[in-house]
């Protein structure tokens, strides 16, 4: 990389080819060029650095290249290599936040009336142009409406509210769109290939989001990051240099708060304090995993297949409901407002977590009992848990302490499993479990269970079920429901017997048969069927759910 050039003039597209999305502006100049249907004004709006002023350029070459009028300019003509250059003497380029008076105005459209000097047409790029004033508006005005043939006027503006309808009825406005941290990242990690220059993916995803859809921005920060890593790019020195906070604080929190843990949460942020952290930034980043997750809980199709993340991010989707989420994202919010009013930024932060938890919905944190008793005759005794026809209407025990529970006796034994070993299906029925630790639980079959101790195995087709979280919450249900501590051990393997979600599967489907077969044979049906030549059809017949 040359020691004069920043990447962001260098990298800078000379073509529509090379230009980083913006499809939609590039797909209808292309073809206005290609059909020579041409305007006389051109609008294009958008944030800083989304490539206004660079397909301005792109298209000023287009106009004059050698070649002729063209989509693709041929890039090697003295009229594009001094479009390029800054040098095309028929390219002019007003800033009108630096030239926003009328004189400056009437000295420029004067220069229009006359013809191209080399080229073919004469571009006028005037940057920022709700900035001219009034009386400089009124003048570009006379010339917008009846403009020499030989003149194109292409305007940019980051904010195209302040400029006067009379201006924009004559124009062909473009919005430009805020580029994606995915589409940034891929062009950052394309331009540091290419410059032979190494890099950690985490680092360049992290630019790419502070960037806030500027590609002219992540190129910048790129540069610097590249002068603070001495010639590399690695994540911790980037975290350092944009002042990020470091994301696995922030899951952390998240899953402090769904165990509605105080202590974990100060124990965290004391730990943010010791790393001198930002704590606005920090809710502000807070804020944004948590609209992360909200996406990732409604359309989890949002989240790209490379996500760095994606596992953490489902994890939460599914440990957290949609309320918790909403909420939490809006105490953060306003968190960050109101934390210049407390005592320091400290106090600030902990009470908007404080807040989290005082105000998180309630759970349903009670543990119901077995349809049928839970046995453990004697010390070191395994649990039994009933099976047989009888057990759904089987009457429900009184709930049990910790001592009773330990000395109760069967009373169905004759129906339980032999070897004390509890049916897996039955026992999930009664376990305290949502989202992710249920499908887990449902795809395992029981392998041991000893005392303390349960063993599963798992087939290697599941084996993405066994996250940290689901494991976790699994085997704390089944400690609060044997009321002692459980020892969960999972293996990967392939599973002789059905597990309950395939047994499941095959009761509904039996069920669905049924209800099937049952409708078919009904009378009225049967009647309709033959009055009317209807036809039955088999996907919309459900069976009636049992309260």
């Amino acid at each position: 990389m040359s020691a004069t050039t920043v990447l962001a003039r260098k990298w800078r597209p000379r073509n529509f080819a090379q230009l980083a999305g913006q499809e939609h502006v590039v797909r209808a100049l292309s073809n206005a060029l290609t059909q020579n249907r041409l305007h006389h004004a051109y609008l294009f709006t958008g944030t800083r650095g989304v490539g206004k002023t660079t397909i301005a350029r792109i298209f000023a070459k287009s106009l004059n290249c050698a070649t002729g009028i063209t989509a693709t300019p041929c890039g090697e003509c003295s009229a594009c290599k001094e479009i390029d250059s800054g040098r095309f003497v028929d390219l002019i380029e007003l800033d009108a936040a630096s030239n926003t008076q009328v004189d400056n105005m009437r000295e420029l459209l004067e220069s229009a009336l006359y013809a191209p000097s080399s080229g073919r047409f004469k571009v006028y790029i005037i940057d920022e142009v709700h900035m001219l004033s009034k009386s400089a508006f009124n003048a570009m005005l006379k010339t917008l409406e009846e403009p020499p043939a030989h003149v194109k006027f292409i305007l940019a503006t980051t904010d195209p509210q302040k400029i006067p309808v009379t201006v924009l009825s004559r124009c062909l406005q473009f919005n430009l769109k805020q580029l994606s941290p995915a589409l940034i990242t891929a062009h950052l990690q394309y331009v540091l290939e290419q410059e032979k220059i190494t890099f950690e993916a985490a680092a360049v995803g992290l630019i790419a989001r502070a960037a806030q859809g500027s590609m002219r921005d992540a190129l910048s920060l790129l540069d610097q990051a590249i002068a603070f890593s001495a010639g590399s790019v690695d994540e911790a020195v980037v975290r350092t240099m944009l002042g990020a906070i470091d994301q696995s604080y922030l899951f952390d929190l998240l899953v402090a708060l769904r165990d509605q843990n105080g202590v974990e949460l100060l124990k965290i942020a004391d730990a943010m304090s010791a790393r001198s952290v930002a704590f606005d930034a920090a809710l502000q980043e807070l804020a944004t995993l948590l609209h992360r997750v909200a996406l990732a809980q409604t359309v989890p199709q949002a989240l790209a297949d490379d996500e760095p993340e994606r596992a953490r991010l489902l994890e939460l989707a599914q440990a957290l409901t949609a309320e918790e989420v909403q909420l939490y994202y809006q105490i953060a919010i306003h968190g960050r407002d109101d934390i210049d009013l407390a005592p320091d930024d400290y106090a600030g932060f902990t009470m908007t977590l404080l807040r989290m938890l005082a105000f998180a919905p309630a759970r349903n944190t009670a543990q119901p009992s077995l349809a049928a008793p839970v046995a453990a005759v004697q010390p070191n005794a395994r649990p039994v848990v009933a099976v047989g026809s009888n057990v759904a209407h089987a009457s429900k025990p009184e709930p049990v302490g910790k001592a009773e529970h330990a000395a109760a006796t069967p009373a169905s034994g004759s129906e339980a499993i032999s070897g004390n070993q509890p049916d897996w299906g039955v026992l999930l029925q009664h376990l305290n479990l949502q989202s992710m630790a249920q499908q887990l639980a449902k795809n395992c079959v029981l392998e041991n269970f000893s005392d303390g101790q349960i063993a599963l195995r798992l087939s290697q087709e599941q084996k993405h079920l066994q996250t940290r979280m689901a494991t976790d919450r699994l085997q704390s249900a089944l400690s609060d429901y044997f009321a002692r501590p459980m020892k969960l051990h999972i293996v990967l393997g392939k599973t002789e017997a059905a597990t309950p979600a395939v047994m499941e599967q095959q009761s509904n489907h039996l069920k669905r048969q049924q209800a099937s077969d049952s409708i078919a044979q009904d009378s009225f049906v049967r009647e309709a069927q033959a009055e009317l030549d209807a036809d039955l059809i088999a996907e919309s017949v459900k069976p009636i759910q049992q309260a």
